[in-house]
Order: C-alpha cells, then structure tokens, then sequence
C-alpha cells in the first residue's frame, strides 16, 4: 500500500500492523537542537495507551516509545528521527473466529476487495494500533511549536459528546480534562458518562463521539489561500484517523445557521486587534487569523461489538458475526491524544512552510 507518509516539510512516516512485532514511525524534517527525550514523548504516549480504565480496551501495551535516531545528548539533530513502539500484548486468537467474515462498518471489507490479502490479527494495518505511532509524532511537533512560538502556544483536546450523552461547554475547565476517564472538560458531566457507557459496555454495544480541539498561541499567516488552506489540511488530518466520519471547524456545519452579522466583528484594543467572536474557529480564507484554533471531529461507534449483527464471509455468503475480545466500547476516547497529535503536525508543518515563504 501507498501514501504512509503525512506533511510536506514536517513530515512522518509510520509503519508496522496491530499484531506485528512492533510499529513505529520515522519523522523527517524537525529542526535541529530542540530539547527532545523519550519521557517527553511518553506522556502522550501514555494518554493513549489502552487499558488504563473498564472504558477503554483492556489490551495491556506500556506503549513505551524508543528513540533510535535523530537525537544526539539530549537535542535533535535535524536528522530523520526514528521511534520503534513493540507490540507486547498481541492475542490473535481472539480474530480467529472472524478472520473470513467481515465487520459491519469496519475496513476489513474494502481493504479486502482492494489489496486481495487481510491480515485479520487485530486488523493488521488498518487497527487504530497505527494511530500510536502518529502520537509519537505528534509528541515531538508540540515540543518543536512550544520551542518556537513560546509559552503561549498550548493545545488540548477533550471529548464533547459521548454517544448521546453531551456536557456543558461553558463549564470548559482545562484543568479537569486530565483527571477522568472521558477526557471530559465539564466536571459535572463526569458521573452521568460513567453511568451511560458502563450500560452500553455491559450491553455489548458501542458508540460514537465529538472530540474538539483547541490550539493556543498560533501566529497570523500560517495557510496559504488555494490549495494548502490551513483548514483544509487539518480537515484532512483528522479525517484520516481511523472511525472518523466528520469534521468541523469553528462553527462547521452550524455555520449554515448563522446570519451575515455574526461573522467574527473586529475592534482595536490596547494597539491590538480583538475579535468580539470566533465563529471561524479561528482561520479566515485558509489562513490563521490570530484567535485560538477551534476544530472537532466526530468518531462512529466501534465495529467490534458482541452482539450479534449480520455480515458476509470472503466468499459472498451471507452469514452473522458477534466479536469477542477485547475492544473500545467508545474509539472516541482514546481519539483524543491522536487528534492533538494530526492537529500539532499540521501546525508545526504550516509553521515552517510558513517561515520558508515569508522569513
């Protein structure tokens, strides 16, 4: 297969499949001597990694990220950064009793119909196991944007809508993201989740989410206004993460609601330009504006459920399939830390694609 390479100066490739011995990715195109270790990679690592609560899969991966290349006493070389992530939890017995039926609503059937091979262990290379590596990535393009644009860049990321289960926006609390199991900004949201994906795990069931990202600190100018339209790639981006099946940034979609005079107003203040709204999630014809990036995604509920659903084998016939094992009963969970990561690459690449056109 083709296209495993994502950016145009910051770029990464990944390789390896859910069951392999391990998967990884090369990065190419980070600046030389930034501070770079791999605790610092492993606190992404970590916010995906499964098994960390009863709400995500119980696969038990330490999902430690090891640097082979690309770092010399502590800094980067400019060179092309290598990390290997082994695969230490694989049980692919668990597929056997699906490898010649195909998921409903999962990739097995059209990577199947388009390759003419399926490696069923786990997924193989369609598995969201891929989307650990892209993390990796993601961890070095924050550390490269924090050393580049200072303290006042930050980005985050938090679950909106879980299932049909949404919170309060306006209770937004950065601090409280970290501290439960959702990725939820609104504290009192938390309880009534738990209650809610508990009873569609023990149903043995699944369901979709909206994450939404926010990124901090971003300069005016990064886009260009054809063809490489900041919103446009990061669009992109989050919709190559496996399950994703929408994109919205700023007001997306609700954008078709709104009147002409809620485009975001304009005013100077203190010398500076102030925005009175950020419908535009911060970007105006492909082009950072100055405001906070605002975007989300939403995820579709996990194919890999237990009840029973009807499905075809590899050979046409019509045939019922229930999978067992172990299996997010919300992908959008774990999305979080992968859609930071597709968010701060795209940043970081537009950065430096940036500072090549305009100095």
């Amino acid at each position: 297969m083709s296209f495993n390479t994502f950016g145009k100066i910051f770029r990464f490739t990944t390789w390896g499949e859910s069951h392999g011995p391990a998967i990884g990715c090369v990065i190419d195109g980070c600046p030389p001597n930034i501070p770079l270790s791999e605790r610092d990679i492993q606190k992404d690592m970590d916010m995906r990694k499964p098994g960390k609560s009863k709400f995500t899969s119980q696969r038990k991966e330490s999902d430690k990220a090891i640097i082979l290349s690309g770092v010399f006493k502590g800094r980067t070389t400019g060179t092309p950064i290598s990390i290997i992530i082994n695969n230490e939890d694989k049980r692919s017995r668990d597929y056997e009793s699906i490898k010649n039926k195909f998921r409903p609503g999962h990739a097995d059937f059209t990577y199947f119909k388009k390759y003419g091979i399926r490696d069923f262990r786990g997924g193989g290379r369609q598995s969201a196991r891929e989307t650990a590596s892209r993390v990796a990535a993601g961890a070095v393009a924050k550390i490269v944007l924090k050393k580049l644009l200072g303290k006042k860049f930050h980005l985050i990321g938090a679950v909106t809508q879980l299932g049909l289960m949404s919170c309060n926006k306006n209770n937004w609390n950065n601090s409280e993201i970290r501290k439960n199991p959702f990725f939820c900004p609104d504290k009192k949201s938390v309880k009534l989740w738990e209650k809610y994906l508990d009873a569609v795990r023990k149903n043995g069931s699944s369901c979709g989410a909206i994450i939404e990202l926010r990124a901090e600190g971003i300069p005016v100018g990064l886009g260009a206004p054809i063809y490489s339209k900041l919103d446009a790639d990061i669009s992109s981006a989050l919709m190559s993460i496996n399950a994703v099946k929408g994109v919205n940034v700023g007001s997306g979609m609700g954008s078709a609601f709104l009147s002409g005079e809620e485009n975001d107003e304009m005013r100077i203040k203190s010398g500076r330009i102030k925005f009175k709204t950020n419908n535009a999630g911060g970007i105006l014809g492909g082009i950072s504006s100055g405001q906070n990036i605002v975007t989300s995604f939403a995820v579709k509920p996990t194919s890999s459920i237990l009840n029973t659903r009807e499905t075809i084998s590899k050979k046409g016939v019509n045939t019922k399939i229930s999978v067992r094992g172990r299996h997010d009963p919300c992908v959008g969970i774990r999305a979080v830390p992968i859609g930071e990561a597709m968010l701060a690459c795209v940043l970081l690449d537009h950065y430096l694609m940036n500072r090549a056109q305009c100095g």
